[in-house]
């Protein structure tokens, strides 16, 4: 699946996006295999309450399933003004 990373979070990873395989089964899942990847990776993910996630463009919960998911992506909370 395509896993995407936006504003500070794309920083500290050091990339836009990145084709993963995984068996994870849910976004949380797969948030702990990515932060065993690098430092880069825990530090990205070390305050989930700081992230949103979107999987396949749907806002959604680390809690989501992940199968037949072809996208998610990872952002800061946005805000209006």
């Amino acid at each position: 699946m395509d896993v995407l990373y936006f504003a500070w979070v794309r920083e500290r990873i050091g990339l836009p996006k990145e084709v993963v395989e995984t068996n994870a089964a849910t976004v949380a899942e797969l948030v702990e295999e990515l932060k065993t990847r690098e430092a880069r990776y825990e530090a990205a993910f070390a305050d989930l309450s700081a992230l949103r996630v979107a999987v396949d463009q749907e806002l959604t919960d680390f809690d989501a399933p992940l199968n037949d998911v072809r996208e998610v992506a990872f952002f800061p909370p946005m805000t209006g003004g």
